[in-house]
């Protein structure tokens, strides 16, 4: 058995090292996510692209791999087709059903300014009016729609050069730079935006209304009865423009205007693990200062608003249990996100070590029945030389005593022997030794061979 305990040790080494090696690596590589991206040239790509290369400058165990996509209909599609782990998302548009929500990167108004001497104070007022829009906001027309259907008017997406009608509002779309000339050309009356209210490109947007008003007047106004929309399109959130927002004398808007809007959203797919996600949103915004440097939109990056955990996980716009843990600093420690895998290691280990022990034993238990043979092989040989006068075959018992002690020896030198099972070997070996010496001394030499003649002369 020499031999095969010699194998199986560099075998057991081996198999050890290679074992430690790739548990090793899966627990310390780098998570790889695929993000979706959209709309394309919009801040939340930049955002992210920048979020990123952070996360690989610092080497932390997040990787993502983003992935540019035109709309946010098209991203959130590469969610539920799960050709993506997380997605820009903007729920009014698209929400795909298997999307959680880890952090809100930009929270939307609808809201609309006219000049003050237009009359047009309300959503209502709209009836029979030209509304302009920002050209390019394509994913905004629905938000639009469905809130001036609320108070009974449609939306034409295409506008006839005349009449509009009693019911109906003309959606015309305007470049940022000639909002201005097209409210004093009467190309349009008032302007719609769908924006973060405190982007520069908002704030740019009311002024350029403000220096087409008379005096610089405007009127700046929401959803009046914005539950009633929400009841309606629950896939919108409610939203107040803070008042002297966009200018505090005289202040504009005059007070808050509560109005209802929608987000660009950060989701990840339903079955990402919990400690993954917390992960991605602990970074997220433990990076948002660093992020704002070369970013500004980091600082409108948010946690979604909530009551409680059921509320959480139970709203029309449901929140990723993993970003749940790190929002009210539950996160999994190091010891819970791998139990099931230090149990597999543990019992793997015992597994292993009773094996070896096994092992060990039944290789004990082979070696001392190999020296049991010898030393009863030993006895015998002694028994025999006793009777045996013939020194050819006590010369064979002789070499086969002296093969006996070596094998015996080299038993006990392998690995240590039990003292008692030594201790008969060795009697065994002199009193076999002593024997066959006495009955080699007493035998007759061999006769020589050959005859003798005597001739007589």
């Amino acid at each position: 058995m020499p031999g095969l305990r010699e194998a199986l040790l560099p075998l057991g080494l081996v198999a050890f090292l290679v074992f430690g090696g790739v548990a090793a690596y899966w627990l310390t590589r780098p998570t790889t996510l695929t993000l979706a991206v959209a709309p394309q040239g919009g801040t939340e790509p930049a955002l992210l692209r920048a979020y990123a290369a952070e996360l690989a400058r610092r080497k932390l165990g997040i990787r993502l791999k983003v992935v540019g996509f035109d709309g946010v209909r098209e991203s959130a599609e590469a969610l539920k087709a799960g050709q993506a782990d997380l997605a820009v998302v903007r729920p009014d548009v698209a929400l795909p059903g298997n999307g959680l929500t880890l952090a809100v990167l930009r929270a939307l108004a609808a809201f609309v300014v006219a000049p003050g001497a237009s009359g047009i104070k309300a959503i209502p007022d709209l009836a029979g009016k030209r509304l302009g829009m920002l050209a390019g906001r394509t994913a905004d027309r629905t938000l639009l729609r469905n809130l001036v259907a609320h108070y009974g008017l449609d939306l034409l997406a295409d506008a006839p050069a005349g009449d509009i009608g009693p019911k109906a509002v003309a959606l015309v779309p305007v470049e940022e730079a000639d909002v201005t000339a097209a409210l004093r050309d009467g190309r349009i009356d008032a302007l719609a935006l769908v924006a973060t209210p405190t982007f520069p490109a908002a704030r740019r947007a009311v002024g350029a209304v403000a220096d087409a008003a008379e005096g610089g007047e405007v009127d700046l106004f929401g959803v009046s009865d914005a539950a009633a929309v929400l009841a309606r399109w629950p896939r919108l959130q409610p939203v107040t423009v803070p008042a002297g927002l966009y200018g505090g004398h005289p202040r504009l808007p005059a007070e808050d205007v509560a109005t209802v809007g929608s987000s660009y959203r950060l989701m990840a797919r339903a079955g990402l693990s919990r400690s993954v996600a917390a992960e991605v949103t602990q970074h997220l915004f433990e990076m948002r200062s660093t992020l704002a440097e070369t970013v500004p939109a980091a600082e409108d990056v948010v946690h979604p608003d909530y009551e409680d955990t059921a509320d959480a996980t139970s709203a029309r716009l449901p929140i990723h249990p993993g970003a749940i843990d790190y929002y009210e600093r539950e996160q999994e420690t190091f010891i819970e996100r791998y139990e099931s895998w230090i149990y597999l290691v543990a019992i793997l280990g015992g597994g292993l070590g009773s094996t070896a022990a096994w092992l060990r034993q039944r290789l004990g238990r082979i070696r001392r029945e190999r020296i049991e043979v010898a030393t009863a092989r030993l006895l015998e040989l002694r028994t025999e030389a006793r009777r045996e006068t013939d020194r050819v075959r006590l010369g064979a018992m002789a070499g086969e005593v002296d093969d006996l002690a070596g094998s015996i020896a080299r038993h006990a030198l392998n690995r240590p022997t039990e003292p008692r099972t030594l201790g008969a070997a060795t009697v065994a070996i002199e009193a076999a030794r002593s024997t066959v010496r006495r009955a080699l001394d007493a035998a007759a030499p061999p006769a020589r061979s050959g005859t003798t003649d005597v001739i007589q002369s």
